[in-house]
């Protein structure tokens, strides 16, 4: 059946187009240099891996060293690489660590008044704070360093063991951020800024992850995430029920009555009726280890009294 358009519908129809010539383009374009986002909970489980790996690194250094070190992580966001080198130092202690097995490098950077605390200790130093010293790190203090960054790597490992086995090593050292171009200025990573404080000296260790090889391993991350405990969670319960089987409770019952007067009670002779106005019909309360669990009525069975239990104790 063929149908005439009115004028009026020609007209909409006519309306339509031009307002959707006129819209915005439905097709965006897109920045193939835009930051390679990591999902907000892999980036918390990530923020908590770099947390333990402080904790542990500054009992690793403290023994290492012989001196306290205190460690707190200070931030961890997601940037460019070349905004992670625009916050560095110039000259600073920059290592390049390789990821293996997998293909990929990480950068860490020491603030170089830590490198010269670190140094004065492995020397017998105290640590005390020196003039500042506006110069490179000497070779002979970077083979010195080696030592500090293999404890370093070691800790970052273990704490890393619980995602996957990546064994952190270091590949080359330099003294300015832009030397070595293992990263692209644009690509994304994940930077990492643990304050360290040891003896009179306070320092940062700056570390950037590249963000695709976190992202490479979000599986990794979803499996550790996915890990429930349900059967050894049962397995708990029962013994800890078996645990409890044997303990000894408390068991009162309690007739709440009226209030006297403290004169009233120190008057108190033997032979005197104390009147607590509970009628018989009232239930009593039953109480564990002080706690009101069970309602019921106190009866007498063979000159012995009981506590008949007629339910669960409910606040009103």
């Amino acid at each position: 059946m063929r149908r005439q358009l009115s004028q009026q519908e020609i007209d909409a129809v006519f309306q339509g187009g031009d307002a959707g010539a006129q819209g915005k383009p439905t097709a965006v374009p897109f920045d193939f240099s835009r930051l390679d986002r990591i999902p907000k909970s892999q980036i918390r489980a990530v923020h908590l891996l770099h947390e333990n790996f402080s904790r542990n690194l500054a009992g690793s250094l403290s023994a290492y060293l012989r001196a306290y070190v205190n460690m707190n992580l200070v931030s961890l966001e997601q940037i460019s690489y070349a905004e992670f080198l625009e916050g560095l130092a110039s000259p600073t202690f920059i290592a390049y660590v390789g990821l293996r097995p997998y293909d990929g490098t990480a950068v860490m950077e020491l603030s170089p008044g830590l490198v010269y605390a670190f140094v004065e200790m492995l020397l017998g130093g105290g640590g005390k704070p020196a003039v500042s010293l506006q110069r490179k790190v000497t070779e002979i203090e970077k083979h010195l360093m080696h030592s500090v960054l293999r404890v370093i790597l070691q800790d970052l490992s273990e704490a890393w063991k619980g995602v996957t086995d990546i064994r952190f090593a270091v590949q080359s050292l330099a003294d300015e951020p832009q030397v070595l171009h293992v990263l692209s200025p644009a690509e994304a990573v994940v930077a990492i800024a643990i304050e360290v404080r040891v003896g009179y000296t306070t320092g940062m260790i700056n570390l950037a992850i590249p963000s695709i090889f976190i992202k490479r391993l979000r599986h990794m991350f979803e499996r550790l995430r996915r890990v429930h405990r349900a059967e050894s969670k049962r397995q708990d319960q029962l013994h800890m029920a078996q645990l409890l089987a044997a303990v000894n409770l408390d068991l009162e019952v309690r007739l709440d009555g009226s209030t006297i007067l403290t004169r009233d009670l120190l008057d108190l002779r033997p032979g005197d009726v104390l009147m607590l106005n509970h009628p018989l019909n009232r239930e009593a309360i039953g109480l564990v280890n002080g706690s009101p669990k069970f309602r019921g009525d106190v009866r007498v069975v063979d000159d012995i009294s009981g506590f008949n239990v007629s339910g669960a104790f409910q606040d009103e």
